[in-house]
């Protein structure tokens, strides 16, 4: 049994470890906030709301609202079901999928542009292809979704397939077990348990495709979504006149964060 002083010692010990961790973490935390109390107090609220409603800015906005819907609704649409073969499989083939799934989100995004620009161009067979049927890929609403939908599909996977391996097994063996079919067992057991996790997922990706910047200037300056916009802004008029974008952006990141907390489902803790 150790002396009454030993032990006092070795609670003052660690409390100025954690003390110290604490100290170096908050740096890291001013670092985070700062910027963004900074870029909130720059603008007074009445100029801010002013210039939202410029047409180039309301124009922006619904340009990026449209696409990142429709790219949140195809990453659903082929994703939930890659999720879950994902989620009931093993072995390398799995390995080899989920890092090929996982590969869009390390790539730098202007990399993201200009892979996707080898195979749906103008010089391309498939987007030569498309444009002669009128569907033009690059300069258009179809570009910037089919930018959103590379880099922000993975989150939608990579998310579904953790609430999908979290459902426990059992419930589908039993509902198997009284002769429902797969199809059965997934829309009536799995799904239902696994949707929480899902909707985050598709949250996550939603916000990730309406923040993007650098596979969607590759593919379509325009029309100009939300980031190309702040962009134009800073690099003609000053950094000013780019802030009522910015805070659009920086308000949606934020009901991202506490649509995931509400969930309870939050991934990124």
């Amino acid at each position: 049994m150790l002396p009454a002083k030993s032990r006092t010692n070795a609670t003052v010990g660690r409390f100025d470890w954690l003390t110290v961790a604490f100290l170096l973490g908050a740096v890291l935390l001013c670092y985070y906030l700062v910027p963004l109390l900074a870029l909130a107090l720059s603008q007074p609220p009445g100029v801010v709301i002013q210039r939202l409603t410029r047409p180039a800015v309301v124009s922006a906005a619904t340009t990026s609202l449209t696409a990142s819907v429709t790219s949140a609704t195809i990453a659903s649409l082929f994703g939930l079901p890659l999720a879950y073969w994902l989620a009931r499989v093993d072995g390398r083939v799995k390995t080899i999928v989920t890092a090929v799934v996982v590969l869009p989100l390390v790539l730098p995004p202007i990399v993201s542009g200009m892979v996707l620009l080898t195979v749906v161009g103008p010089n391309t067979f498939i987007g030569g292809l498309a444009a002669a049927n009128g569907l033009q890929l690059t300069r258009s609403v179809a570009g910037i979704v089919l930018a959103q939908t590379f880099v922000a599909s993975p989150f939608v996977v990579v998310t579904a397939k953790a609430a999908f391996e979290s459902v426990d097994r059992s419930l589908e063996y039993a509902s198997q077990s009284l002769g429902k079919s797969r199809l059965t067992t997934f829309r009536r057991v799995t799904l239902p348990l696994a949707w929480p996790g899902i909707l985050a997922g598709i949250t996550l990706a939603f916000a990730r495709a309406i923040g993007e910047f650098g596979a969607t200037i590759m593919l379509a300056y325009y029309p100009r979504t939300m980031p190309v916009q702040i962009w134009v802004s800073f690099t003609t008029l000053g950094l000013e006149n780019a802030f009522p974008v910015a805070v659009i952006l920086v308000g949606i990141a934020v009901a991202t964060l506490v649509v995931l907390n509400v969930l309870g489902t939050n991934p990124l803790e």
